[in-house]
């Protein structure tokens, strides 16, 4: 007994021992399965569809900044934001606000140079940026500036020599290399910051001038007549100023090719000519000839917003990489008829859409990355990137805070692609995190098609970018992945390309957004690898653009 007393007392310590042991095995926690391959692959075209038809739908008016259709978007994407568990990016707030100043021209005008007189929307257009209810342009000579360009790195200077004060420049559109691109200026068919309208005015008003008229040409341009006709005419938005737009040039306008062949003859000049001479070199000459014109002009100030959502980083919450795309199109018109709603289903639809799934997709992987995770859906857009302008002067999160900027602006509904357009190829080594997640998808980068119209200038990632943070835009490139989505692509290229800020960007049920999914997966990999590193990804030593230090 007395043995069998000491056995017992032996095996209780131990039982209690092996029970203590099985109590915190059944307690451990269970290693987190890293789940990015299955919600890499749960980024799918149903998401995207239901995204694109809601918000190109007429219900939201074309999503026109201070609209009812902005309050319907504003709605649908914190909405959205809530439900995927983003946090409010702006203290406790999802929305920025951005104070537009809406400035409308009365369309009742007419240019006079010389003897002609040049219709509003047919031959020309006009506006200001300058808050007054009136502006004057009278008797005010014509200036050709070539090019208009004042570019030291590249020695060349328009205005070299020239007092514009009071006159009205005439300049051509896109930079000097595009039509020399054997030249050893500037960058051939690539467009630089020169070739952009938003750069043709701001230099004319550097030089004093009263007025400055671009020529519009379709090729050099990119874009037909009824792009500017359409985009410059009805609400003009800029952001509100201290001097309200003093320093700006009175009359910014455009004029066709065949009412500035008018104005040429009538100087005794050949358009052409004088053309070659302004590729050849910086040139200028006087035409003998003087422009006038009235503007009325009435504006109010308004408010918009960015909405801007959160998904804080686990290690290093301080550190985020900011996805962007803008919510905003061109309305309606009412003076149309028939359709007169500009829905805007391509773009952007198509962008916010993408950032929505991808959203959803940060918010489920089940290990969360070290840096945060930002999305930020800016407004005006379409009025000279004006939210995102207003973002990156007045930035929530500091810039050097910043990792990188990835943005999304008009996907391709044309199927997917074997290759990758990078619009603005070589300019930073974000492109080598995208070449990694192309090869995923057995993809390759291209340059994008058309360099010599300017894109990268004209996306909402131009606004980082000029503040220093690495800025990529990517998507689907030329090459269809196989037959059958070459001839869809061919047949449906044209509508795409004929609606571009037409009332016909409309939803279509027979889109195969196949392409968009294909690149919002390869953006997520992009995204989910830099806020998952302690890397910081610069600029080319190339570039134009480098981060402050």
């Amino acid at each position: 007994m007395k043995t069998c007393h000491k056995l017992l007392i032996l095996c209780i310590p131990i039982t209690l021992a092996l029970s203590a042991c099985q109590d915190k095995q059944a307690s451990a926690p269970l290693p987190v399965i890293d789940n990015f391959t299955d919600v890499y692959q749960n980024i799918n075209t149903d998401d995207l569809r239901k995204h694109i038809k809601t918000l190109a739908s007429d219900e939201f008016e074309g999503r026109l900044p201070t609209t009812i259709g902005e309050q319907k978007t504003l709605d649908y994407l914190v909405n959205e934001f809530k439900q995927m568990g983003y946090q409010p990016g702006n203290g406790d707030s999802y929305l920025q606000t951005v104070e537009l100043i809406e400035m409308t021209a009365d369309p009742d005008m007419t240019m006079t140079v010389g003897e002609n007189n040049f219709v509003y929307k047919k031959d020309m257009i006009a506006s200001t940026s300058r808050e007054q209810t009136k502006v004057e342009l009278k008797n005010s000579e014509i200036v050709f500036v070539g090019y208009g360009v004042n570019a030291p790195e590249y020695d060349w200077n328009d205005y070299q020599g020239l007092d514009v004060k009071g006159k009205t420049v005439v300049i051509l559109v896109n930079d000097p290399g595009f039509e020399n691109p054997q030249g050893d200026k500037f960058q051939g068919t690539t467009m630089t910051y020169y070739g952009r309208w938003t750069y043709k005015y701001e230099e004319a008003s550097r030089q004093g001038a009263k007025a400055a008229i671009i020529v519009h040409e379709t090729k050099p341009a990119s874009y037909g007549w009824t792009v500017v006709a359409n985009s410059w005419s009805g609400p003009q938005y800029g952001l509100v100023s201290k001097n309200g737009n003093a320093d700006r040039v009175a009359i910014e306008g455009w004029l066709t090719t065949e009412a500035a062949q008018k104005v040429f003859a009538d100087a005794g000049l050949n358009f052409s000519e004088e053309k070659a001479k302004a590729i050849a070199g910086p040139y200028n000459k006087s035409l003998g000839l003087d422009a006038s014109i009235t503007v009325n002009n009435s504006f109010k100030k308004s408010t918009s917003y960015n909405v801007i959502a959160t998904l804080p980083g686990n290690e290093k919450p301080d550190e985020h990489v900011i996805f962007s795309a803008h919510w905003d199109h061109l309305g309606k018109d009412e003076s149309k008829e028939g359709d007169q709603i500009y829905n805007g289903a391509h773009d952007n639809a198509t962008g916010i859409a993408a950032s929505l799934v991808m959203a959803k997709a940060y918010s489920n992987l089940n290990i969360k990355p070290k840096r945060s995770t930002t999305f930020l859906m800016v407004t005006a857009e379409e009025q000279g990137l004006l939210g995102s302008k207003y973002y990156a002067e007045q930035p929530i999160i500091p810039l050097a805070k910043t990792v990188a900027n990835i943005n999304m602006d008009a996907m391709s509904v044309l199927g997917p692609t074997k290759d990758v357009a990078v619009i603005g190829m070589g300019k930073s080594e974000l492109e080598t995190y995208l070449e990694k997640a192309a090869k995923r998808q057995k993809r390759y980068l291209v340059q994008e098609g058309r360099p010599e119209a300017g894109y990268y200038y004209r996306s909402d990632h131009f606004s980082f970018a000029k503040h220093g943070v690495p800025a990529l835009y990517a998507k689907g490139g030329e090459e269809p992945m196989d037959e059958a989505t070459a001839a869809y692509r061919k047949r449906t290229n044209v509508i795409v390309t004929g609606c571009y800020h037409q009332v016909c960007d409309k939803y279509r049920d027979n889109w195969d957004l196949s392409g968009i999914q294909q690149d919002a997966q390869l953006l997520f990999e992009v995204g989910y690898d830099l806020i998952s590193s302690d890397d910081w990804p610069q600029w080319s030593a190339t570039s134009e653009f480098q981060r402050a230090q």
